[in-house]
């Protein structure tokens, strides 16, 4: 119970940040570590341990290449800071994963995303009427709104929205306290739709049109999705909105296109490890403004392997659930059934909304992607934990698989990109 304790206590100071508000800005007390380092000393003294999830692995290989890369890339000081920076999010990758399988943690976890995003989306419309949060933090100089710390940039702001708003309707679905409890999630959905609205992400608004279609691919099929997708699209390029101003050839599009181009022509010349992890703008004056190319070109073909097969597993899992047929039993178990294919929606929603809206964002190392991917991974294992029947994923078996799709994708998108080139 303790590492569960800590390592939410750590999720909601990831999340809300109070050590940042400007009473305790400046104290100087280390709250994020000392909670985290609570969390591990406790996991280390308990019992339950698992890595039986190939991510498990991945994060770890992860960590070691973007080190390797920046050591080849001439900066071995540089590897030693990447693993400072990047060790805490590996740690708390593995104590959430281990921590939150039981489907009531889950949902706890679920409630705490939700309702530290509603809280932002709240001090997002009062930053929207006053022109200045509780926090401090101002309106952003074109109108948007945003939070503080990792979430100061509008665009990470809706990013959160999106991922949260398919957990608030999981736990809308529940029902309880006549009707009450039902109304109450909707309303926290529908005020993360407000923020995302305030932010005026074009990434995030794109990502709920693909949340939209991801749903309605699992419920109603792929045709029935790609003719929602396709009005979705349409009407949002009509609303008053930067997503009505989206063109090939707008001036900040077209600087995320050139971004993308020399981001390749990094990964054409260090094909293996990238130019280093965090180095981009050395050779290119803006950010990749895409969280695959980021990878490519900054840890190469090795290292973007090695996190595309951390990802590709998160979906693969929740995939492997919402396929399987129900399994024969009582009441109880046809019902723990259903609700653990729910969430396996809901997490796979949300992981088709982050990464929608990533791929507009250099986002490929921030700590929320392996805090989400670690609620997958624990669900992954809570569900086979509870129903044996449901096959392992194992690493070993796809050694080729990832190499092999990690090219198509590489392949896939250098030829989007000539296609927008030639467009632009």
């Amino acid at each position: 119970m303790a590492p569960y304790f800590f390592i939410v206590l750590y999720l909601l100071l990831v999340l809300v940040r109070p050590q940042e508000y400007p009473a305790l800005a400046g104290s100087g007390i280390p709250i994020l570590p000392a909670v985290l380092g609570m969390a591990a000393l406790t996991w280390l003294f308990s019992r339950q341990k698992r890595f039986d999830a190939p991510n498990y692995v991945l994060i770890v290989a992860f960590l070691a290449a973007t080190m390797v890369s920046l050591a080849l890339s001439g900066w071995v000081g540089g590897a030693v800071d990447q693993l400072a920076n990047f060790a805490p999010t590996v740690i708390a990758f593995f104590l959430l994963a281990n921590a939150a399988t039981p489907q009531k943690r889950i949902a706890f976890v679920m409630t705490v995303f939700v309702a530290s995003a509603a809280l932002m989306a709240v001090h997002g419309a009062e930053q929207s009427a006053l022109g200045e949060g509780w926090t401090g933090m101002p309106l952003v100089d074109d109108g948007r709104i945003q939070y503080i710390g990792i979430f100061s940039d509008p665009n990470d702001l809706g990013m959160l929205f999106v991922m949260c708003m398919p957990m608030a309707l999981f736990l809308g679905s529940r029902g309880g306290l006549l009707g009450l409890r039902r109304l109450f999630w909707y309303a926290a959905c529908a005020l993360l739709l407000y923020g995302v609205y305030l932010t005026n992400s074009r990434g995030a608004l794109l990502a709920v049109v693909a949340m939209t279609g991801v749903y309605v691919w699992q419920r109603r099929g792929l045709f029935t999705a790609g003719i929602l997708g396709a009005v979705a699209l349409a009407a949002l390029k009509l609303m008053p909105s930067r997503l009505s101003e989206l063109d090939v050839q707008e001036r900040s599009a077209a600087g995320r296109v050139d971004a993308w181009y020399e981001g390749m022509q990094m990964l054409i010349s260090n094909p293996f490890f990238g130019v280093g992890t965090g180095r981009f703008t050395e050779h290119h004056p803006l950010t990749a403004h895409n969280s695959i190319i980021l990878v490519l070109a900054e840890n190469g073909f090795i290292g973007f392997t090695i996190w595309f097969a951390f990802v590709g597993y998160a979906f693969w899992m929740m995939m492997r659930i919402l396929r399987q047929p129900a399994p024969e039993g009582d009441a109880f178990v046809q019902r723990t059934w259903r609700t653990d294919r729910a969430i396996a929606l809901t997490l796979l929603v949300s992981l088709a909304g982050f990464f929608a809206a990533a791929f507009f964002l250099s986002r490929s190392y921030v700590i929320l992607l392996y805090l989400l991917v670690a609620i997958v991974v624990a669900h992954f294992s809570g569900v086979r934990d509870r129903f044996p029947h449901i096959a392992p994923m194992l690493l070993r078996n796809d050694l080729l698989r990832w190499p092999a799709l990690a090219a198509i994708a590489t392949i896939g998108f250098y030829a989007i990109l000539k296609v927008l080139l030639a467009l632009g």
